[in-house]
């Protein structure tokens, strides 16, 4: 299983989120790949996904705020 290297972006608290009850977040990991923390609405996107889109069973579709994914762009590299 891969590591955790960063956050992208800046932590949830300084989006906004003093309690805690919506966190979204990204991180880069160890491989290369990122995680991303997010609300699952797998159950209410999977039917709009385009024709060469698919999932897997054991992956979700979830959704992050724009504000994180912006905050997070500059932390995301070209290549």
């Amino acid at each position: 299983m891969s590591q955790i290297v960063r956050r992208l972006g800046v932590a949830p608290r300084h989006r906004g989120s003093t309690t805690g009850a919506t966190c979204p977040d990204i991180f880069e990991l160890a491989d290369g790949n990122f995680a991303v923390i997010g609300t699952d609405v797998t159950d209410s996107l999977e039917s709009q996904l385009p024709p060469d889109a698919a999932r897997a069973d054991y992956e979700r579709i979830v959704v992050i705020t724009r504000e994180t994914l912006v905050k997070a762009k500059t932390d995301i590299p070209d290549a």
